[in-house]
């Protein structure tokens, strides 16, 4: 068992990632949702009034972000209802992934009803869900999608290819004594979608995403976070996976990511 009580601590302006941060990939490199939700809980920092919701997070993953010391620079650009920040996440001199963020300040008001409109749930709920993540060839041993989630299959059958549903929710914090944000959450969950939904086999098949967009028209209530994913292979090497993201109490947000995918070598 690892140590590590979080996937990340700070150290002055140094982020320290943890073996809890490891992707499936690479055991050097972390999974893109423990980055993003580092970058989640960055982009929310940058303001410091209440009442500002993340309603989008770009993240471009420009290279593998290594298991290994990460610092950050970020630019903030305040307008009266919204706020853009930008955060690029170095390994040393090496730019290894850039945020667009957009927050927008609250303003409550009562949405007229809308006829046929009708905010579907992921049924079931988590508390009627038993069954574990697991996808045949994937790595299996400390990481974050192992150790630092707690997954629960909701609806397809995660041993076989295509479009599933399941629950997410940190087991470990996802920064060393910060509360893990709701935005945080749900950034963190969705990044599981091209793995979730899988069409290639994974010992045999590389399909990992170069970006993720997620986009949250309210924030998550309660600490589970709902995919509901599908992906679609093209055999130029590039796929796309849509997931809709929810709470037990409905729907929150899309979010979309780009794959390349590769035959693995033979190691021979």
């Amino acid at each position: 068992m690892s140590e590590a009580t979080a996937v990340f601590t700070r150290e002055g302006e140094t982020w320290l990632p943890s073996v809890l941060s490891r992707g499936p990939w690479d055991e050097r490199a972390q999974h893109g949702g423990a980055a993003g939700g580092l970058l989640a809980h960055l982009a929310e920092s940058a303001v410091d009034e209440p009442g500002w919701q993340l309603s989008r997070l770009t993240i471009e993953l420009i290279k593998p972000v290594p298991v290994a010391p990460l610092t950050t620079r970020t630019e903030v650009h305040p307008a009266r209802s919204t706020t853009r920040v930008t955060i690029e996440l170095l390994a040393g001199d090496v730019l290894v992934a850039r945020a667009h963020a957009l927050l927008i300040r609250g303003q409550a008001f009562d949405l007229p009803d809308v006829p046929g409109w009708e905010p579907a749930q992921l049924l079931p709920g988590p508390d009627d869900c038993t069954q574990r993540l697991l996808i045949p060839g994937m790595p299996r041993g400390i990481s974050f999608y192992e150790t630092a989630m707690e997954i629960l299959v909701a609806q397809g059958d995660t041993t076989q290819p295509g479009p599933a549903a399941a629950w997410f929710r940190p087991s470990v914090p996802l920064i060393e004594g910060e509360a893990t944000s709701a935005a945080m959450r749900a950034v963190a969950a969705a990044d599981f979608g091209n793995g979730l939904s899988w069409v290639l086999p994974p010992d045999k098949y590389l399909f990992s995403n170069a970006d993720l967009n997620v986009h949250l028209h309210r924030a998550p209530v309660g600490e589970w976070i709902g995919l509901s994913s599908a992906t679609q292979p093209d055999g130029s090497g590039v796929g796309t996976t849509l997931t809709r993201l929810y709470d037990a109490h409905g729907p929150i947000g899309v979010a979309i990511q780009t794959l390349v995918m590769r035959e693995r070598r033979d190691p021979s």
